[in-house]
């Protein structure tokens, strides 16, 4: 019932406490390895939720000291060092989850944004075209091609990505996140 309650803090715009509950909750269980990391990381994604990416960073920490092979714990925590700038601690998550599960083309997504930031188009082309390999209509890959594109002066391939990723997933974040760079495409740069 605890667990029911901090889950609907959430639901009620209440992330903070949600999270604060959902980590005390997974302190005190006596449930097993896995069920108590799942509870850690039901607190993470509130923390980032509420714009606490630290806090995020140390449930997915503690969550993986319970199941460290879990890829998505992985992701997760990799996720909140991005959040934080940490590219290269992110990348490293990444690497790790890659290796637990080779064919999950949002790893390969994440990754390659990590390596943008860190200013290595190079290895970010490689794992974007990786994660359109595995799945061709992944709106979020082609976001990131997209900006790559963009970075590389090809404004008409960039153009072509965003508007695949619109179409894709028309009432998303990735779509929201497309037609902004659209729309500053085509401002020109000396609108941007």
């Amino acid at each position: 019932a605890r667990h029911c309650a901090a889950l609907a803090l959430v639901a009620l715009g209440e992330p903070r406490r949600a999270a604060e509950r959902l980590e005390a909750i997974a302190a005190a269980s006596l449930a097993g390895r896995p069920a108590r990391a799942a509870v850690y990381a039901q607190a993470a994604q509130a923390w980032l939720v509420s714009g606490d990416s630290n806090r995020a960073f140390a449930a997915t920490t503690l969550a993986l000291t319970l199941t460290p092979e879990d890829a998505d714990l992985l992701m997760d925590r990799a996720l909140a060092l991005a959040t934080l700038g940490r590219y290269g601690e992110a990348v490293g998550d990444l690497d790790r989850a890659l290796q637990l599960e080779p064919t999950r083309a949002e790893a390969y997504v994440f990754r390659a944004a990590a390596w943008r930031h860190m200013d290595r188009a190079d290895a970010a082309r490689r794992d974007v075209e990786r994660a359109l390999a595995i799945s061709p209509d992944n709106a979020e890959a082609l976001l990131e091609r997209g900006i790559l594109r963009q970075l590389a002066g090809d404004t008409e391939g960039a153009r072509m990505d965003w508007e695949r990723a619109v179409d894709l997933a028309p009432n998303s974040a990735t779509a929201d996140l497309a037609i902004q760079n659209l729309a500053l495409s085509e401002a020109g740069p000396s609108r941007r």
